[in-house]
C-alpha cells in the first residue's frame, strides 16, 4: 500500500504547514489558550478562508468532496501545530452527522455555514455511567406536540461551549443499553432547559457538562430515523477516531523532530548527548513507532470510505491501538529525554505530552478496542 501524499496533498500539507509556523507559534498558542473563549475566533476564520473547513462537504455546499485521507493531511498539521480549534468535533463529527444522516433542508441550512466558518457543531454523546459503549444512552426524548422534549445529561462535551449546534443522542425507546431506540437531535445550545457547565481539559481544550431539562426541540430536529441512530453514530465516531490518529501522527512528528534537535545541541562531557548509542538506540525506536502509527492512520482512514462496518471497526481499532501505543511510548521517551525542562509549561513538548496522553484515551483505550478487534473477527 502506497502510504505517500499525492501532490495536490502534499501541497496542502506544505501550505499548512508554512501558515500555522508563521500565524500558529507557540507563544500565539499560549495566548488563545489563556483566554476566556479558549480558541481564536480570527483563527477559526482563517481556517474557513482557506477552504479547511469544507475539505470533505459536499461541492454542493461550498465544499471539495474530499476523502477522509484529504482529511487527514489537516488534522496531521493540526497534531503538529496542537491546534486547539473545534475542527474535530465540527468537521470530523457534528458536520459528518448533518451530511450522512440529515435531511436535505438540514443539510442545505447548516452545511454552508460550517464550511464559511459561521457554525460550529459538537457531539454530545457521552454519558457517566457509559465509558466508551456507544449504545448505553440514557438521555430521554419524549413527543410533545410536533416536537420533542428532552431530558438528561451529557459528560465532557469537548467544545460543546462554543458550538452553536449540538448533535445529541437521546432514546426515544427501550432502556440505557439497548442498541435499538437511539435516536439523534440537532440543539441549539441557548434553548430553554439547557445548562452547561465549562471546565479546561488537561491538554487545554474546553469541554462541557450539559444538562437538559424539559428542553423543547422541534420536529425538524431528528437526524435520520426515530430509534435507528446507532449505526450513524458507530459510522461517525470511526470517521472521527481515524482523523484522531492522523492528529496523533502529527503531533508525534513533532516529538520526534524537537527531541532529536535537542539531542543534538544539548552538550554533556563535551559533546552532544545524540552522540551517546544508548540515546540514539531510543530514538530509533521513537522513529519506528511513528512510522507504524502513520502506517495504521493511512489505512483507517482509507477504510472508513471504502470497508463495510465490520472491516471499517476492525482496521479503526487496529489503527487505535497502534497510535495509542505509539502515544505513550513517543510521549514519555520526549520528555525523559528533554530531562525536567521537559514538564515545563513553557516548553512545547510539555503541552505535546498531555495532547497525546489524551488522544490515547479518546474514544476507546487499548483494553477497549483490543476487545472490539477481537470481536470482529
Amino acid at each position: 500500500m502506497n502510504f505517500d501524499y499525492s501532490e495536490e496533498q502534499q501541497l496542502l500539507a506544505d501550505t499548512l504547514k508554512r501558515f500555522l509556523a508563521t500565524d500558529y507559534t507557540f507563544d500565539a498558542r499560549t495566548k488563545i489558550i489563556a483566554s476566556t473563549a479558549g480558541y481564536s475566533e480570527d483563527m477559526w476564520a482563517a481556517l474557513a478562508n482557506m477552504g479547511l473547513l469544507g475539505v470533505p462537504f459536499d461541492t454542493e455546499y461550498g465544499g471539495f468532496g474530499g476523502s477522509a485521507v484529504d482529511v487527514m493531511v489537516v488534522m496531521e498539521a493540526i497534531g503538529e501545530g496542537l491546534v486547539v480549534e473545534p475542527y474535530l468535533a465540527t468537521v470530523g463529527l457534528g458536520g459528518q452527522f448533518v451530511a450522512r444522516g440529515g435531511t436535505k433542508a438540514q443539510q442545505q441550512r447548516i452545511l454552508p455555514a460550517l464550511v464559511q466558518g459561521q457554525t460550529k457543531l459538537a457531539l454530545a454523546q457521552t454519558e457517566r455511567e457509559a465509558r466508551y459503549d456507544l449504545q448505553h444512552v440514557a438521555t430521554r426524548a419524549r413527543r410533545a406536540g410536533d416536537g420533542w422534549v428532552l431530558d438528561g445529561e451529557k459528560c465532557a462535551v469537548i467544545h460543546g461551549g462554543c458550538a452553536d449546534l449540538l448533535v445529541v443522542s437521546a432514546r426515544t425507546a427501550g432502556h440505557p443499553t439497548d442498541a435499538r431506540g437511539i435516536s439523534l437531535f440537532l440543539v441549539e445550545r441557548d434553548l430553554p432547559g439547557v445548562t452547561m457547565q465549562e471546565y479546561r481539559t488537561i491538554d487545554n481544550l474546553h469541554a462541557v457538562d450539559i444538562k437538559f431539562s424539559s428542553t423543547p426541540v422541534p420536529a425538524e430536529a431528528l437526524i435520520g430515523p426515530e430509534g435507528d441512530g446507532l449505526t450513524l453514530i458507530e459510522e461517525v465516531v470511526d470517521y472521527a477516531t481515524a482523523l484522531l490518529c492522523a492528529e496523533a501522527v502529527g503531533a508525534i512528528r513533532y516529538a520526534n523532530d524537537a527531541t532529536l534537535a535537542y539531542l543534538k545541541s544539548r552538550r554533556q562531557f563535551g559533546v552532544p548527548i545524540g552522540s551517546f548509542q544508548a540515546l540514539q538506540h531510543r530514538m530509533v525506536d521513537m522513529f519506528i513507532s511513528y512510522e507504524q502509527g502513520r502506517s495504521m492512520a493511512c489505512l483507517a482512514c482509507v477504510k472508513v470510505d471504502t470497508a463495510d462496518a465490520a472491516e471499517r471497526q476492525r482496521a479503526v481499532s487496529a489503527a487505535k491501538i497502534k497510535i495509542a501505543d505509539a502515544c505513550r511510548h513517543v510521549s514519555q521517551e520526549a520528555v525523559q529525554l528533554h530531562g525536567g525542562m521537559g514538564m515545563t509549561e513553557e516548553l512545547k513538548i510539555s503541552h505535546t505530552f498531555r495532547r497525546l496522553t489524551m488522544i490515547a484515551q479518546a474514544f476507546g483505550d487499548v483494553d477497549h478496542h483490543l476487545e472490539r478487534f477481537a470481536a470482529c473477527g
